[in-house]
């Protein structure tokens, strides 16, 4: 099937709709006390990591020229929200994403890992994160700590950032790709269940649609089940 390119703009509003979201609820959570019902806490937790798993998402589609088919708009988004997520770096990142489309499931695939959960999510952060971005990240949060409470920042900035990168980890990298494979694609897909497929991970559970047609955004991937 040949791939199409789409002229719309719904990549873009949909992008801008998860940053302007992420934006607010960011501003929200950080301005205001915390409130002391434990069950609102840990929603707010879980509200501001499935926002962050979003930019990560929208960095994603970008690599792939998803968000917009005017490759200025469709980078600078991309390289936007991976600044925004944890101040990767988009290139490195596009690089090595392509990467393990091409050599997936290979021991030159960097989403890949022959060991268990814990040991593989070892291995993936290590291959992503540098020493450079903690560093400049303790930094951002030693300023903020100023005019922000460190409760607040650890909750609603760190904390989300940290378990956004299990919820991607877990169910766009493990669960699809852990274990043999008789498909092209060396993947998995999960059961049909669009409710369940958005809320954990923006619909990559449907991780063999992605492989076989990368160019559809996560949006539309529920399309391909």
């Amino acid at each position: 099937m040949k791939k199409i390119i789409s002229k719309s703009n719904a990549g873009v509003y949909i992008a801008l709709t998860i940053i302007i979201l992420w934006c607010a609820s960011l501003g929200f959570f950080l301005s205001n006390p915390l409130p002391s019902n434990l069950f609102l806490l840990l929603l707010f937790v879980l509200i501001q990591t499935h926002l962050y798993t979003g930019l990560f998402i929208t960095a994603h589609d970008a690599m792939h020229g998803t968000v917009s088919s005017n490759k200025i708009i469709n980078n600078g988004i991309g390289k936007l929200v991976t600044f925004m997520y944890a101040l990767f770096s988009y290139t490195k990142l596009f690089q090595k994403h392509h990467q393990h489309h091409k050599e997936v499931h290979t021991e030159n695939d960097p989403d890949y890992y022959e060991g268990n959960f814990f040991i593989w999510y070892f291995y993936f952060i290590k291959r992503y994160l540098t020493i450079w971005q903690v560093l400049a990240m303790a930094i951002i949060f030693n300023i903020l700590a100023i005019w922000i409470p460190e409760k607040n920042l650890i909750l609603f900035w760190v904390l989300p950032s940290l378990l956004s990168t299990l919820q991607l980890f877990y169910f766009g990298t493990y669960l699809p790709h852990r274990g043999e494979h008789t498909n092209i694609h060396q993947s998995k897909t999960q059961n049909k269940n669009h409710f369940i497929a958005f809320i954990t991970c923006y619909f990559f559970g449907y991780h063999f649609e992605h492989h076989d047609k990368p160019w559809t955004p996560w949006w539309k991937l529920y399309q391909l089940k």
